[in-house]
């Protein structure tokens, strides 16, 4: 949370070019959603290697009994996470816009959600107790992560409520729900079960409940104190986000090589493609012992009109045009 804080939010999220606030935050979809949605299935594979796997390797002879019960933990708490996530989605959309549609961005942010607070008691907890670990975790990431944007704070990946806030769910939720016949075939013992189970036998125990809180009180800080000066300093650095006409070019393009992805209401404006080159071109000249070209120190990006043409398909700029290279500035 204190990363995106210092990081500050993408162009264009909350306020518009001059500054001034957007009535509805502006929303950024990934370009692909069949890769956003094979990445979700890859990480969930990989989840039931670092919890099936994890099991495994302890030394008890019901060492196996604990890994399946892992694996079946973890689809369960996955699945009910990300339709609850997905569903719920679908009637505040209803409530609030009259419009609603499934929007699968909730569903897989959901179902890693849910993948992430099985994590710790995904080898002590029964299936049932899975799933209703799995459904708190699918409203804790819808309300989390509207709730960001309502303050204000731009996570573009949906990290904070997906990691922070069901890890720490997860972790809370082992002291619940932690069964004393698993327990007993994971550690060999079950001297403080999970508190509901206590209560079940008449008595209140939250020894568990109590250690589990005081690790997430050490996890945080710990957290806080090692990287909140490492994101002060790389941010002094000016190394904690793009250069600015980098962003408006997009980091498909910028960082990864690829092609702008233009179209609609979205498309680049050439002159900022152009900018772009000019400017990886000086960068190159400089690596090579060179300097500027003439025309980058005299406009700040141009090489000739020439260039600008050529680049954009006989496209020049306008004297009535925004200066790219003025308008990075402004964002910066």
């Amino acid at each position: 949370r204190f990363a995106t804080m210092i990081l500050g939010p993408r162009r264009g999220r909350f306020h518009d070019d001059t500054g001034r606030k957007l009535a509805t935050p502006k929303d950024f979809p990934g370009h692909s959603m069949a890769l956003q949605m094979l990445g979700t299935f890859i990480l969930w594979f990989g989840w039931y290697g670092f919890n099936c796997g994890s099991a495994l390797l302890s030394d008890s002879i019901y060492a196996a009994d604990t890994a399946a019960l892992a694996g079946v933990n973890t689809t369960l708490a996955a699945g009910a996470a990300g339709i609850v996530a997905l569903f719920l989605n679908l009637f505040v959309l209803e409530r609030i816009t009259g419009e609603p549609f499934f929007d699968l961005k909730y569903a897989m942010n959901g179902a890693l959600g849910g993948l992430v607070s099985i994590t710790a008691g995904c080898g002590t907890v029964e299936p049932w107790a899975s799933v209703v670990i799995g459904i708190i975790a699918g409203v804790i990431y819808l309300v989390g992560s509207r709730g960001l944007v309502m303050l204000g704070l731009d996570d573009a990946v949906d990290a904070i409520p997906v990691h922070l806030m069901n890890g720490a769910w997860g972790l809370i939720a082992v002291g619940f729900f932690s069964s004393p016949r698993h327990l007993i075939k994971a550690f060999g013992h079950a001297d403080h079960p999970g508190l509901f189970y206590t209560w079940r036998l008449g008595y209140s125990d939250a020894r568990l409940l109590g250690a589990q809180m005081v690790g997430l009180m050490f996890i945080l800080g710990w957290v806080f104190v090692i990287m909140f000066p490492f994101f002060i300093w790389l941010d002094w650095k000016g190394w904690f986000r793009s250069d600015p006409l980098e962003e408006i070019v997009g980091l498909d393009t910028s960082y990864h090589g690829g092609l702008p992805l233009v179209g609609g209401e979205e498309e680049i404006n050439p002159e900022y493609i152009s900018a772009y080159k000019q400017k990886k071109q000086d960068g190159l000249r400089r690596r090579k012992g060179g300097g500027q070209s003439d025309a980058t120190r005299e406009t700040g990006y141009l090489e000739d009109d020439q260039y600008v043409e050529e680049e954009n398909g006989g496209h020049t700029m306008d004297e009535d045009e925004p200066d790219p290279a003025e308008i990075a500035k402004m964002h910066m």
